[in-house]
């Protein structure tokens, strides 16, 4: 444990030379995390899928997080875990991993579901969409773009297909109530499947077209530090009545109560 001016990695890790990395971002309330255990399955998922070996387990990963929590005397955080690619002798090479542990001050404002998001959609698919990487080039070269457009967020598309935005899941209510959120070229959000498996909203994964998207009832995003955000315009066209919806709302009240009864 260090102070965060003294934590460093040295310049040959894999992370500065090639950008190679994953990490995982959960939240905690009152410190308690939440979702842990989700979390921490996509976490070693994507360590698999990237050829990261580490040797902790899940059970000391929380006690690390609940001495980190004590130590920072913060309750109501974000907490991230990265892994790097470790020191490579030549830049390219797989190594042994280093692993980094930091938290942050975070408590959601409610304030913002009601003032929602605007987006821009834009055609790009993610490299290696299943696995939360630490590669966000594409987004943050994309920042002036969304400037330009008046807009908040990217909304990514792909064959004319919705995918993803950059640090959010995406779905859409149809005309028909159906809650469907995009099958392909994601990643799989925590928030994302906890709303799946809300037996009383009839939500399930599709392919959803950008025509589908037009035709939309409402429109909203899902992520740890968003929760369930309303989308009131995409290209400047509105959805709904530029307000949340009756079934955004619904689901974001159900979310919120899952969060608590962790």
């Amino acid at each position: 444990f260090v102070h965060k001016n003294d934590a460093k990695v040295n310049i040959t890790d894999l992370a500065i030379q090639r950008g190679y990395g994953i990490f995982d971002f959960f939240k905690t309330i009152n410190f308690r995390p939440v979702f842990l255990d989700n979390h921490l399955r996509r976490f070693y998922h994507s360590l698999s899928a990237m050829r990261l070996e580490i040797t902790i387990d899940a059970e000391a990963f929380k006690q690390i997080f609940q001495e980190l929590m004590q130590k920072n005397n913060l309750g109501d955080s974000g907490i991230r875990i990265t892994v790097t690619g470790g020191y490579s002798p030549d830049g390219y090479t797989l190594t042994s991993p280093n692993i980094l542990i930091s938290q942050i001050p975070f408590k959601y404002d409610p304030a913002v579901f009601d003032k929602g998001i605007n987006l821009v959609t834009y055609k790009y698919q993610r490299q290696l969409p299943q696995i939360k990487t630490i590669d966000y080039l594409h987004s943050i070269w994309l920042q002036p773009f969304i400037k330009e457009k008046g807009a908040d967020d990217v909304l990514y598309h792909h064959n004319s297909h919705i995918r993803e935005c950059p640090r959010s899941n995406i779905f859409i209510v149809s005309e028909h109530d159906e809650v469907l959120t995009p099958s392909h070229g994601i990643l799989e959000g925590i928030n994302r499947n906890k709303i799946l498996s809300f037996s009383e909203f009839n939500a399930k994964e599709e392919k959803i077209t950008l025509d589908h998207l037009r035709a939309s009832k409402e429109v909203f995003m899902t992520s740890t530090t968003k929760n369930v955000l309303p989308v009131f315009q995409v290209n400047g066209k509105m959805i709904g009545n530029g307000k949340p919806g009756e079934i955004t709302q619904a689901i974001f009240e159900q979310l919120v109560k899952s969060q608590m009864n962790e």
